[in-house]
């Protein structure tokens, strides 16, 4: 693909008729971007559905790592690694609809990071903490397990990367010509920071929020894909 960013060796906007606008095509590339397009709102409604039903779960309180605990803990240990295998594939998909340009490259490592984040948030649960579940001491531990540890640097490094990631397709989307949607990227990248950055205030009901707000952009980023010749 001949583009002003290889002929010039920098970041310029392509003449209008030599951009490859990102679009999965054809059917393997389609299933997978789906699988994106389908993460979120799954994981979300299944994190509602639980810290509206299990007993003693305050969102004012208790992050949704805790869900993870208890007799139906398993219920969101799923939740996390079926979002995370779905976004694996979304990873792949938007690595095949990307082509060249802006973010092929990146964009695909991105979502993958994040991907691995709510694995390792699935595979590796959170200590008992803040009185959930029954039993759990009523601050936070002044010990880690491993897997608690584990877990606690799993949010981080899948929010980082969520970050990072809308400003690589923000990048993608300007070079295309989408730039208003490039605009509202970054908007959104910007708040899914500071939703989720460490201090007391709201920290859980901000840190679902962010997620929230998180998944729903990958599925409008993901439904785009499915449409001709755009990316959001």
């Amino acid at each position: 693909m001949n583009t002003d960013t290889a002929t010039t060796g920098r970041d310029v906007p392509a003449r209008a008729d030599d951009r490859r606008a990102a679009h999965a095509a054809d059917p393997l590339t389609r299933s997978l971007v789906m699988a994106g397009a389908v993460a979120g709102p799954l994981f979300v409604v299944v994190a509602a559905v639980q810290f509206v039903t299990r007993e003693g779960f305050d969102l004012a309180r208790h992050p949704l790592s805790l869900l993870s605990l208890g007799d139906s803990g398993w219920v969101q240990i799923t939740n996390f690694i079926v979002a995370g295998v779905l976004m694996l594939a979304f990873a792949v998909g938007t690595g095949r609809s990307l082509g060249s340009g802006p973010g092929h490259r990146w964009a695909p490592i991105l979502f993958g990071v994040f991907a691995a984040g709510l694995i390792l948030g699935g595979a590796f649960t959170a200590d008992p903490a803040l009185g959930f579940p029954a039993g759990a001491p009523a601050g936070y531990p002044t010990e880690w397990t491993f897997h608690g540890t584990v877990h606690a640097v799993a949010p981080p490094l899948a929010f980082l990367a969520f970050v990072a990631a809308t400003f690589v397709v923000a990048k993608r989307l300007s070079w295309e010509g989408h730039r208003t949607a490039a605009a509202w990227t970054r908007v959104v990248g910007i708040a899914c920071l500071v939703l989720t950055l460490p201090f007391e205030l709201w920290m859980s009901v901000r840190l679902f929020v962010g997620i929230a707000l998180a998944f729903a952009w990958i599925t409008a980023c993901a439904i785009s894909l499915l449409r001709p010749r755009a990316m959001a």
